[in-house]
């Protein structure tokens, strides 16, 4: 770390990098837990992106989970250089002191707290939500430090923004891209729009991928920074510049986690809820990704596993109510549900024990 003045200067090289893991423990144990987070996002949500251009036969599932790494990292790069402001809120959302090696220890607490949780749900075959996870166990860990004082609640509520865009504004542009595709192409022979609909879909899975890693990928690349910020005595990442290394990092692990725990989560969300066909798909895919476009502008943080199942819960709809398979959503709804209380407490509880040992 170099200092000019007021000025602080981090090298954050990939060799600077390396030595600091080997050399600082803790930053080592950072660095574990925010991949293996990485990874399980990449085995729980990364695979909502593609599940409905599988389960409509549109791509093979190994042929889905290529293209879909590749626009995961191109969302992780492209949209990170473009808008940050998801990262910013994150980072922004909670204040875990003054105290860079206590913040340090409470930053692993609260990842070691998402592993725990997110792979215990996933064994059920449930998707989870990785973002609400990650939020919940960076809350439980501030409040762990600081009390209540410790939740910066300007930035915290726009998770309750997210909630109200991913599940109301997700099912609802579900229904309407649906219902302007089977209008618009109402008349059309059914082999073309087949045709048609099979390459559509696949670019808009794509999109979904792309999306998927502005979101998820923009939120854990800035929770792994804020770790080599703490270690090098810093409470913020604030005028850093995230390198390319970092970024590729991420989302090779992102996508190793999606070719080795997906098939299950295609499953279940593309198949289970709502038998879809390939217009269905499509409509699901483009209202998902407009959605995760909007909300990754305003810096607002959303599940990419809520909007696609709420997308596909509204294209369902527009045939029939009974088409949705609601024992499946009910599944989903009630690990939501738990995931704030359940991935807080055990994020408390953690940091609260990790501190003993200092």
């Amino acid at each position: 770390m170099r200092r000019y003045g007021n000025v602080v200067s981090v090298d954050v090289s990939f060799s600077y990098f390396i030595a600091q893991v080997f050399s600082n423990p803790i930053l080592a144990m950072t660095v574990l837990l925010t991949l293996g987070v990485i990874f399980v996002n990449g085995w729980t949500d990364a695979p909502n992106a593609i599940a409905t251009c599988v389960t409509t036969r549109c791509l093979p599932p190994k042929a889905a989970i290529i293209m879909s790494a590749i626009f995961n990292f191109l969302g992780v790069f492209i949209m990170t250089h473009i808008n940050a402001s998801v990262a910013s809120t994150i980072s922004n959302m909670v204040d875990f002191g003054s105290n860079t090696q206590i913040a340090l220890i409470a930053l692993c607490a609260a990842l070691f707290s998402i592993v725990v949780y997110s792979v215990g749900a996933s064994v059920f075959g449930i998707p989870t939500s990785e973002s609400h996870s990650l939020i919940a166990g960076l809350t439980g860990a501030a409040i762990a430090l600081g009390g209540a004082d410790g939740v910066n609640m300007n930035e915290w509520v726009k998770v309750l923004y997210g909630l109200v865009l991913s599940l109301g504004l997700g099912f609802a542009a579900g229904w309407g891209a649906c219902k302007i595709v089977t209008l618009l192409f109402a008349n059309t022979d059914r082999r073309k729009s087949n045709t048609f609909f099979r390459w559509a879909q696949i670019a808009g899975a794509a999109g979904m991928s792309f999306m998927h890693g502005a979101q998820d990928g923009q939120k854990f690349i800035g929770v792994l920074f804020l770790g080599v910020a703490f270690c090098n005595g810093q409470s913020s990442v604030e005028n850093m510049i995230i390198p390319v290394w970092l970024m590729l990092l991420c989302s090779v692990v992102m996508g190793v986690g999606t070719s080795v725990g997906g098939e299950k989560i295609i499953k279940s969300v593309g198949m289970d809820m709502v038998k879809l066909e390939k217009y269905q798909g499509f409509s699901a895919d483009l209202s998902s990704s407009l959605c995760l476009l909007l909300a990754t502008l305003t810096g607002i943080p959303v599940s990419t596993t809520h909007v696609k199942t709420t997308a596909i819960m509204g294209v369902g709809a527009v045939k029939r109510i009974s088409a949705i398979n609601f024992g499946v959503v009910k599944d989903m709804l009630l690990t939501w549900i738990f995931t704030f209380p359940g991935c807080g407490l055990i994020s408390f509880c953690m940091a609260k024990l990790f501190l003993l040992f200092i």
